[in-house]
């Protein structure tokens, strides 16, 4: 089994200075914890895999192949592999689950 604590993986991303930490990696699934501070700017490029957000803190908007919606926590938003997104108007440190999935082949 692998178990972690929220707060566990959200110290050690802070200390890390990374925007992002994966935590979990098993093939068919992994999970990171994303951090975004308050008026930065979102780097990231279209993935290869399926992912899904779910926002545990801060408040912002995400845009999806132009499609613009807010988020806060309890969000949970599906963004489908290669869709242009990103997150905009960070009005609060944005903290995040990110779950991705690859492709599924069989």
């Amino acid at each position: 089994m692998a178990a972690f604590e929220y707060g566990d993986v959200a110290r050690e991303l802070a200390r890390s200075d990374e925007r992002y930490l994966q935590f979990i990696n098993a093939g068919t699934l992994s999970l990171g914890l994303y951090h975004l501070a308050a008026g930065s700017a979102d780097p990231q490029n279209p993935h290869q895999e399926d992912e899904v957000y779910y926002v545990v803190s801060g408040r912002a908007h995400i845009v999806v192949a132009g499609e613009r919606r807010p988020v806060e926590p309890g969000s949970i938003v599906f963004v489908a592999r290669q869709v242009e997104h990103r997150f905009v108007d960070i009005e609060e440190d944005l903290s995040i689950l990110v779950f991705f999935a690859p492709e599924h082949r069989g």
